[in-house]
């Protein structure tokens, strides 16, 4: 890097981010710090029950406090960039959705892939900085053979932030950086603490940041009620595997595949969500051998480390974020569209998650699981 690089830091009011501003402003760069506000996190107290803001979350009212305190510790400007309409536009909506539809979604990755990345990158160039920085965990360089910007798991996988980034396009790749992709999480709370952060103990935030203690029926309830909307009736059957109907269920978004407890019905042996039918509005469910599968389809497929597959690529997969990548091959079915096939089966594969594509710790890419 050039050592007098105008660069934006999307800070999150974390130790991570906070990090980031701070060594690259040591470095000698011109360091503008901006986060984004993205969700009123006292808009649905009391309705449906909703409590009253709750500690540990992403984007909370208090993180912008910090960020602001940690720019002003380290001498830079900050910005706060307002896309709240945005945000529930393109995130909070399709959660809503996905959930009564009967898919089990993660919003973060739709955040970093339609908002922060995308916007912030637009509001940074907008000041004057040609890079953005954040302080996920993960690697970014350019490859000459390839003529491709990579994207690669970090030094500390315990942190790989990679699973959520998948989205990221190359023009993307080509402006961003992440300083602590070489780094581990001691490491950089020991950096924190030589530069003064006061912030340097905190802890990482647990939750999604419009769902308070991780309720998310609670949220679904208190949300349309605030917009005047009734929850919608997705009442229907639990079936088995083999068709058999079993009992009633109360409605198809209080369920995820792999789930165990809370199903309403006693038999001789566990039974698991297979399936969740949101057409029919019916739970398949069945033992816990049912839940594995080899095969899996992914849509709306970003690939970053290869142009296309113009013919079937041997990969490790991971299906969610905490699943150790399983070998597999996948190949193009169609515009976007994708087949993954594992060597061995895998547990609870789960439509509205996403499947990502790793050669090694290279992102080759990856796609929603339908």
């Amino acid at each position: 890097m050039p050592n007098t690089q105008t660069i934006a830091v999307a800070m999150s009011g974390g130790v991570d981010s906070s990090t980031v501003a701070a060594m690259l402003r040591a470095e000698g760069h011109n360091v503008i710090g901006l986060t984004m506000q993205l969700w009123n996190q006292r808009r649905l107290v009391g309705h449906a029950g909703m409590p009253e803001a709750v500690q540990g979350r992403c984007c909370s009212l208090d993180d912008v406090y910090d960020a602001r305190r940690v720019a002003e510790t380290i001498g830079i400007p900050y910005y706060v960039v307002n896309h709240e309409e945005r945000f529930e536009r393109e995130v909070v909506q399709p959660f809503v959705e996905d959930y009564l539809s009967g898919r089990t979604p993660i919003p973060c990755s739709l955040c970093n892939n339609h908002l922060k990345f995308d916007q912030l990158l637009i509001v940074a160039r907008q000041i004057g900085a040609e890079t953005l920085a954040s302080g996920h965990y993960a690697h970014v360089e350019f490859d000459e053979d390839r003529g491709r910007w990579l994207l690669k798991r970090p030094a500390d996988l315990s942190k790989d932030q990679t699973y959520f980034l998948f989205g990221l396009t190359q023009e993307q790749l080509s402006h961003i950086i992440f300083p602590l992709g070489g780094m581990t999480k001691p490491e950089v709370r020991e950096r924190a603490r030589r530069h003064g952060l006061v912030l340097a103990e905190k802890p990482d935030s647990q939750e999604i940041c419009f769902v308070p203690g991780g309720d998310y029926k609670r949220f679904l309830d208190a949300y349309l009620a605030e917009r005047g909307e009734a929850l919608p009736d997705t009442t229907g059957e639990l079936v088995t595997t083999s068709g058999e109907v079993i009992g009633e269920h109360k409605g198809i978004h209080n369920f995820t595949v792999g789930q165990r407890k809370g199903l309403g019905v006693a038999t001789g042996s566990p039974l698991y969500v297979i399936q969740i039918k949101g057409d029919a509005r019916q739970v398949v469910v069945g033992g816990g051998d049912e839940l594995y599968s080899r095969t899996l389809r992914v849509r709306r497929v970003n690939l970053i480390a290869v142009e296309d597959l113009r013919e079937p690529l041997r990969v490790t997969v991971k299906i969610r974020h905490r699943h150790e990548p399983a070998p597999a091959m996948i190949e193009k079915t169609g515009a976007h569209e994708a087949l993954v096939t594992f060597d061995n089966p895998q547990r609870a594969i789960t439509p509205g998650q996403a499947a990502v594509f790793y050669d090694g710790d290279v992102v080759v890419g990856g796609g929603w699981i339908v």
